[in-house]
C-alpha cells in the first residue's frame, strides 16, 4: 500500500520533526519508537541511541481490528513516536494508538525526513590553518569534510544530493568553494563532485581510480600521490593510500587532519571486498594493510583521523565529531598492531553484508550511469557498512 493510500485518521495527530528528534536522542533523552516498517526494512538499518527503545511492528497489523493482543506489543512512550519511511503509514498508525488512548506521535516525512538530516560540526582538534568542519549524516553514517581558510573553501566527499549545502555553507563563513574532492569510488552513496564541478567548483578525483572506467575523467582534475592542493592558506596533500579500492586516496588537510575516505574510520578498517569482490579481497586486504602501515601510522601520532563514515560502534569525540588521533587508533584498535598475515585474516572474517545498491551505485560514481537528485537519495538510502566487522577489529 502507498503512503498516499492510506485513510487520514479521525483523530489529530501531531508530529515530531526529524531534527527535533534527533536532539532528544543526542542528548540522551528516553526515546520510545515503534518503528512500522517492514521487517527487512528495519532489520537493514534503524534509529539508535543510548536510550532508545525501538519495537518494530509492521503497519500493515494495524489494517484490520487492533486488539488488545497487538496493544500489549506496543511499546509505552511518552509520547511514543511512530515512524515509517515517508510518514503516511505512520500517521494512520499513530491515529490507531490515539483512538486506543495512546499518547502518540508520528515522525513527519519518516525515515526519508531522518535521512536529509545533515549536521556540521567544527573540529576543535584541528590545528592548521583556517577551520575544518564534519559533515555528519546519521541515517547512513555518511561523513564528509569542509575546510574554510580565508575566503577559500573545499569538501571531501561530497553527495550529490546536498551539494547547494556545500555552496551555502562555503558562503556563510565569507567563503568561495573552490575544490571538492573524492577520496575514491563510493559504494554507498552518490558522490557530489560532478555536480559541484558543473557549477564553477573544481571536482578532483585520485588518479589511480581513473583505470577503474571513469567516464568523466577529462572533466574533472585528478590526484597523484603527492600532489598538493592550496586552499587559502591551508594545504591539501594527496597521500595515496589503497586497500579499500584499487584507489583509494586520503587528503591530509593543514598538515593535522587526514580524510581516510573508507580506508580507516575511528572504530574499525575498510573492507576490501567491494571492488573485485571474494576473489580479490585478500590482495586488497594486504595492499590496506601495508597502505595503514606505511602510509597512515608512520604520520605523527597527534595528526588527526577522519573517515567517511561512523557505525553505531563508533565513539564521537569530545568535540561531537567522529575524529581520533593516529596515537589514540594504535592504543585503541587492535588489528593496527597486528602482523599482516593476521591482519588479513581479521578483515576477511565475519564481513557485514555489502551496501545496498553497491552496484548501482558504484556505475553511477564511475560516470555509467545518469540519476537525478532524488535518484541519488533513493539509490543511498540505509546504512554504509563499507567498514570490517567492528566487533572483531576493535580493542577493549
Amino acid at each position: 500500500m502507498d503512503a498516499d493510500d492510506f485513510p487520514t485518521p479521525d483523530v489529530t495527530v501531531d508530529s515530531i520533526a526529524p531534527a527535533e528528534l534527533k536532539q532528544q536522542v543526542d542528548a540522551g533523552e528516553d526515546v520510545t519508537i515503534l518503528d512500522a516498517r517492514m521487517q527487512s526494512d528495519f532489520e537493514e538499518g534503524r534509529i539508535d541511541g543510548d536510550a532508545v527503545e525501538i519495537v518494530n511492528i509492521p503497519y500493515y497489523e494495524f489494517l484490520d481490528e487492533v486488539d488488545d493482543d497487538l496493544l500489549a506489543r506496543v511499546p509505552e512512550g511518552e509520547p511514543l513516536v511512530v515512524l515509517c519511511a515517508k510518514g503516511g503509514a505512520s500517521e494512520y498508525v499513530a491515529g490507531v494508538l490515539k483512538e486506543a488512548g495512546r499518547d502518540v506521535v508520528h515522525l513527519d516525512e519518516g525515515m526519508n525526513g531522518w535521512a536529509r538530516l545533515y549536521d556540521l560540526v567544527e573540529v576543535e582538534g584541528y590545528d592548521g590553518p583556517g577551520a575544518v568542519y564534519q559533515y555528519q549524516r546519521p541515517s547512513s553514517g555518511c561523513l564528509g569534510y569542509l575546510v574554510v581558510s580565508g575566503d577559500e573553501a573545499a569538501v571531501v566527499d561530497p553527495l550529490q544530493a546536498f551539494t547547494d549545502r556545500y555552496l551555502d555553507d562555503a558562503d556563510s563563513f565569507g567563503a568561495d568553494l573552490t575544490y571538492a574532492f573524492d577520496t575514491h569510488i563510493h559504494a554507498d552513496h552518490i558522490s557530489g563532485v560532478r555536480k559541484l564541478d558543473e557549477q564553477g567548483v573544481t571536482g578532483v578525483i585520485p588518479e589511480a581510480a581513473v583505470d577503474r572506467g571513469v567516464t568523466y575523467a577529462d572533466d574533472v582534475a585528478t590526484a597523484a600521490d603527492g600532489d598538493e592542493f592550496q586552499v587559502g592558506d591551508a594545504t591539501v596533500e594527496t597521500v595515496y593510500t589503497p586497500g579499500h579500492t584499487s584507489g583509494m586516496t586520503s587528503y591530509l588537510l593543514g598538515d593535522c587532519l587526514l580524510t581516510t575516505g573508507d580506508g580507516l574510520f575511528v572504530e574499525s578498517v575498510a573492507r576490501p571486498d567491494l571492488e573485485e569482490g571474494d576473489d580479490g579481497a585478500p590482495d586488497a586486504a594486504r595492499q590496506l594493510y601495508e597502505s595503514l602501515q606505511e602510509r597512515v601510522l608512520t604520520l605523527d601520532d597527534d595528526v588527526l583521523v577522519g573517515g567517511a563514515h561512523f557505525s553505531d560502534a563508533a565513539e564521537a569525540s569530545d568535540d561531537g565529531t567522529y575524529t581520533a588521533s593516529i596515537g589514540e587508533l594504535v592504543d585503541t584498535m587492535d588489528a593496527l598492531s597486528y602482523d599482516e598475515d593476521d591482519f588479513v585474516d581479521l578483515v576477511l572474517a565475519d564481513m557485514p553484508p555489502r551496501p545496498a545498491n553497491y552496484e548501482d551505485i558504484i556505475a553511477t560514481n564511475l560516470g555509467q550511469n545518469a540519476v537525478d537528485d532524488d535518484e541519488a537519495f533513493t539509490l543511498e538510502l540505509g546504512p554504509n557498512n563499507c567498514a570490517a566487522s567492528q566487533e572483531s577489529l576493535a580493542g577493549d
